[in-house]
C-alpha cells in the first residue's frame, strides 16, 4: 500500500490548487480523477466550454461591432456549430495541457479511476482492471458537482439536455426552451439568442437573477428582449415531452412552449455518491454536499473539502482560493482564509459583474448612500469598442464616503471589477477613485466618471445638511 501526505479527490479547480499548494509545502501529493482528462466541471462542463463559446459567437455574429456598422453586419454568414466548437477544442485541449504541466512540474501523482473510502486513512481507487488501495494522512475531498434532473424533464442529450450536454447538440435549434434563469441559464439564453435563435427563458422566480443590482438586471433584460428573448417567469413546468422533431413543456399555468431543444438548468448536486462517507463517518445532504468549518475541515479531522461540493459561492474563482487554503490547513501552514468581498462575473451579452453591497442590501440595513454613475457613452473607449449602452456604478456611504458596492454591465465587465474590489478590500474611499489618474482612452476611466457624479452629489448632501 502506498502511503501519501494528502490526497486529493477530484482534479477540478479546486482539486488542482490544492494538490499544488500541497507540493509546494513539501508534501507527497497524488490526485485521483475518474475523468479521462482533468480539469472537473470547469473544463468539461459550464466554466470554460460556456465562455469560449460565448467568445466565438460574438467574434462570427460580429456583435460587437453592430453599434459601429449596423445590425445586420456579421462576420460569417450561416454559422453551423462546427464554427463555434473549433475555438472550443482549441482551448479545452490547451487549458488541459497547462493544468497537466502544472500538476507534473510540481511533482504531483495523477491516478485515473473512482475513489471510495474502504476505513479510516484509506481510499481504494478502482481503475476499471485494477483497484489500488492507498494509505492518506490527509483528504481534500474536491468532487465537484454534476447537473440535477427531474422526473418532470426526460433529458436525453438529443433534443433534452443539461448543462454538461448541451454543447453535443448536432445543429443550432431554431427555437430553444431554457428552463432555469439562474446564472448558467441566462448566459446559455444570451449566446443563442445572439446567434438568431429563438429563446424562451422559463424559471418559477418572478424576478431575474436577485442578487444582482436591479438597475443592473433591468439593463440585461431590456438587451435580452432586444435580441429576441422571451421570458416566462413565475412558472413552473409540469411536464416536458417530445413529440416527433419537436419538445414541448407545458407549464403549471397551461402554457405550452413548443421547441427545437431544451436546456434544463436547475440546480446542481454534489459529486459525493460512491465515495463511500460512510465507513468514515462522514454524511452528505441531501444536495450531497458536505458541512466544513472556515478551515474548510469537515467534522473528519484529517478529511478537508473545497470547491462546489461545500456549496455556495460555487464559482470556480473562490473554489481555486478553498482548495489552496485547505491544503494549508491540512499541513498546519498558516493562511488568512478567503477574503472578501468575492466578485461574481456572469457571462452574459452584455456581461455583468459585482462586488460588494447592492442598492437593496443597504436600505434594508439602513445604510445612508450615493450613487455614482458612469455610462461607457461618456468614454471615449466606450466609443472606440462600440459599446455605448454600458455603464458603471458606484454604492457610496454618503457619511463615511466608503466605497461600499461596484456594478458593472457592458463590455470587459469582468476584468473592471477588480478595480473595485481592490478599493473596497483595503478600505478606500470615494476620495482615492476621485484624484486617481487612469489611462486615456479606457473602460477604466468609468470609475473616475461615477466618482466625480458621487461627489457632487455628496458635496451637495452636506451643503443641505448644513443648512438643516
Amino acid at each position: 500500500m502506498k502511503q501519501y501526505d494528502v490526497v486529493v479527490v477530484g482534479a477540478g479547480p479546486a482539486g488542482q490548487r490544492a494538490a499544488v499548494q500541497a507540493a509546494k509545502l513539501g508534501a507527497s501529493v497524488v490526485v485521483i480523477e475518474t475523468r479521462p482528462t482533468i480539469g472537473g466541471a470547469a473544463i468539461h462542463g459550464g466554466t470554460i466550454p460556456s465562455k469560449a463559446l460565448r467568445e466565438a459567437v460574438l467574434y462570427l455574429t460580429g456583435f460587437r461591432e453592430r453599434e459601429l456598422y449596423g445590425v445586420s453586419y456579421s462576420v460569417k454568414q450561416d454559422i453551423l456549430l462546427q464554427d463555434l466548437t473549433y475555438r472550443l477544442d482549441h482551448i479545452l485541449k490547451r487549458e488541459v495541457a497547462v493544468m497537466e504541466s502544472q500538476l507534473a512540474r510540481n511533482g504531483v501523482e495523477v491516478i485515473r479511476g473512482k475513489a471510495s473510502f474502504s476505513g479510516d486513512h484509506t481510499i481504494v481507487v478502482d481503475g476499471g482492471h485494477e483497484k489500488i488501495e492507498i494509505a492518506a494522512e490527509n483528504v481534500i475531498l474536491t468532487p465537484g458537482s454534476r447537473p440535477s434532473h427531474s422526473e418532470h424533464v426526460p433529458i436525453d442529450g438529443v433534443r433534452i439536455f443539461d448543462t454538461d450536454q448541451i454543447l453535443d447538440l448536432r445543429e443550432i435549434p431554431r427555437r430553444l426552451a431554457v428552463i432555469g434563469a439562474g446564472v448558467v441559464g441566462v448566459e446559455y439564453a444570451c449566446m443563442f439568442a445572439a446567434l438568431g435563435v429563438r429563446v424562451t427563458l422559463v424559471d418559477m422566480e418572478e424576478q431575474l437573477l436577485p442578487f444582482v443590482d436591479r438597475e443592473i438586471v433591468d439593463a440585461l433584460i431590456y438587451h435580452m428582449r432586444d435580441t429576441g428573448v422571451v421570458f416566462q417567469l413565475g412558472e413552473g413546468v409540469e411536464s416536458v415531452t417530445t413529440t416527433g422533431d419537436e419538445v414541448v413543456a407545458i407549464t403549471e399555468s397551461r402554457k405550452h412552449i413548443i421547441s427545437d431543444a431544451l436546456l434544463y438548468t436547475i440546480g446542481r448536486q454534489g459529486s459525493t455518491d460512491g465515495l463511500g462517507l460512510e465507513n468514515v463517518g462522514l454524511e452528505a445532504d441531501e444536495r450531497g454536499r458536505l458541512t466544513v468549518d472556515d478551515r474548510y475541515c469537515t467534522s473528519v479531522p484529517y478529511i478537508y473539502a473545497a470547491g462546489d461540493v461545500i456549496g455556495f459561492p460555487a464559482l470556480a474563482s473562490s473554489s481555486m482560493e478553498q482548495g489552496r487554503i485547505a491544503a494549508r490547513n491540512a499541513l498546519g501552514a498558516p493562511t488568512d482564509g478567503v477574503q472578501d468581498p468575492l466578485p461574481f462575473g456572469i457571462y452574459t451579452i452584455p456581461e455583468i459583474s459585482i462586488v460588494g453591497k447592492t442598492e437593496a442590501q443597504l436600505t434594508r440595513d439602513r445604510v445612508p448612500y450615493e450613487i455614482g454613475l458612469a455610462r461607457y457613452s461618456e468614454t471615449a473607449r466606450g466609443q472606440i469598442v462600440g459599446d455605448s449602452t454600458g455603464r458603471l456604478k458606484l454604492l457610496v456611504h454618503a457619511e463615511t464616503r466608503d466605497l461600499l458596492g461596484v456594478h458593472i454591465i457592458g463590455e470587459g465587465a469582468s476584468e473592471l471589477i477588480h478595480i473595485g474590489q481592490a478599493v473596497i478590500a483595503l478600505s478606500g474611499k470615494l476620495d482615492y477613485l476621485v484624484n486617481n489618474v487612469f489611462n486615456y482612452p479606457t473602460l477604466a476611466e468609468c470609475y473616475k466618471v461615477a466618482a466625480l457624479d458621487a461627489y457632487n452629489k455628496l458635496s451637495s448632501y452636506k451643503v443641505l445638511r448644513k443648512a438643516a
